[in-house]
């Protein structure tokens, strides 16, 4: 099964510097060894 967004849809790289999430794949891709909870990402402007 492959991780999916809120939407459906695939997921699509995050963050490359620093390189993020559990696989450190800049993805919030996760499986059941992950005892965490790394599944958010977003992109914010200055003004949030």
């Amino acid at each position: 099964m492959e991780n999916k967004n809120v939407f459906g849809e695939d997921l699509i790289t995050c963050s490359t510097s620093p390189l993020t999430g559990y696989f450190r794949d800049g993805c919030c891709n996760t499986d059941e060894t992950d005892g965490g909870l790394h599944t958010v990402c977003v992109e914010v402007t200055a003004d949030f």
